[in-house]
């Protein structure tokens, strides 16, 4: 498939080596918890990734990293969804390191993932329902020596392979602060959650924080608010994390999809319609990444992420429907690889944010207002 194998181009590319390394893996068995493949992510140099090549990485463009995470999840929806938040937690990071400067120490923290292939978990609001998602997880109140943190984060992915954990925190007077913590501080522990077989490799279980006492230099204050009365930090995490996620499913609906294309399956029509739903997602993806390019976290931005995210969400529903229907009985009842691709399609609609609370926030902007999430 045309749109896959441009995605896989890259990977190989920015992280040589690591889909050949992947396919000696049956695809079943790289969805199993404890499967070799953060592994063998982390020993591909997937850590660096986002990471600027002057600090070590692999420097890959927001484009070719959507790309390369598209071709990672084809090849192992549970390695893509597992170091989703990776990728997240490095692009909120370097933002941190162009406001803070070269000298600050989240810098050093960029070139020890690079060097080290560390892997960052991210304890942030997703996940808590029926609670606000851009209301922190954490609290962070200051003592002696730094700064008392309390909290639990589940699902958490990564959850028993992670170096580093970061999350926003709630500060006593009310401010955003932005954690960066070693996995192994006492207090953090970690605990089984997920029961689902569905992807089971991403380690999506629950990591507590009790009584974690986190060094003062670890709890930064971005000074990163927008005139507009938008929280710039949080539109920046947004439009990420909206366009990795919208990334990770695409390409696990284009594995299912280029079946149908090998096989021959449908008529040419058949075919093409399900060429297109996929691709008119690829092109929204590529440029909401080149949004990102821009650096432009706007107002405007933020809503486009979350519009992209739910025309990609619907595309790849139908999508997986017309490839599963095009493959037939016979095929999905011979190939329990098709019915895995079909259910690790669908957990998109469950990252926020949700329709409900979205619905205002885009209602409003689409009638010429201002687009906030609740």
């Amino acid at each position: 498939m045309r749109s896959l194998d441009v995605a896989r181009q890259a990977c190989d590319r920015h992280l040589p080596g690591l889909r050949a390394a992947l396919a000696e893996v049956p695809l079943l068995d790289l969805e199993r918890p404890r499967n070799p493949g953060i592994g063998i992510f982390r020993s591909h140099g997937g850590p660096g990734l986002l990471v600027p090549a002057e600090h070590g990485g692999a420097g890959a463009s927001p484009v070719e990293a959507m790309r390369t995470i598209a071709a990672v999840a084809a090849a192992s929806p549970s390695l893509a969804v597992g170091t989703a938040m990776h990728h997240f937690s490095v692009a909120t990071l370097y933002v941190v390191v162009e406001a803070n400067g070269p000298d600050a120490l989240e810098t050093v923290l960029l070139q020890e993932v690079a060097a080290k292939g560390l892997l960052i978990s991210s304890a942030g609001a997703e996940g808590r329902s029926g609670q606000s998602i851009v209301k922190p997880a954490m609290t962070a109140v200051p003592v002696e020596g730094g700064y008392l943190v309390n909290g639990s984060k589940k699902p958490c992915s990564l959850a028993r392979s992670m170096d580093l954990l970061t999350a926003t925190v709630a500060l006593p007077d009310g401010a955003l602060g932005l954690m960066f913590a070693p996995a192994d501080l006492p207090g953090i522990s970690v605990h089984d959650f997920w029961a689902s077989d569905i992807l089971a490799g991403a380690e999506s279980d629950e990591v507590r924080f009790t009584d974690v006492l986190v060094g003062e230099d670890f709890v930064v204050r971005p000074d990163l608010d927008d005139p507009s009365g938008v929280d710039r930090l949080q539109a920046i995490g947004f439009v990420w994390f909206e366009c990795i996620m919208a990334s990770v499913y695409l390409g696990v609906a284009a594995a299912l999809a280029e079946r149908v294309f090998l096989a021959g399956r449908g008529s040419a029509a058949e075919r093409a319609a399900l060429g297109v739903r996929l691709d008119t997602a690829t092109f929204l993806v590529e440029g909401l990444a080149r949004l990102i390019s821009q650096r432009d976290y706007d107002e405007d931005s933020l809503a486009k992420s979350v519009i992209t995210r739910f025309a990609v969400q619907d595309a790849i529903g139908d999508a997986a429907r017309q490839a599963v229907e095009l493959l037939g009985g016979m095929t999905f009842l011979g190939s329990p690889e098709i019915a895995y691709l079909s259910a690790a399609t669908q957990p998109l609609a469950f990252h926020p944010p949700s329709r409900v609370s979205s619905a205002q926030g885009l209602a409003d902007y689409f009638a010429g207002g201002s687009f906030r999430i609740a």
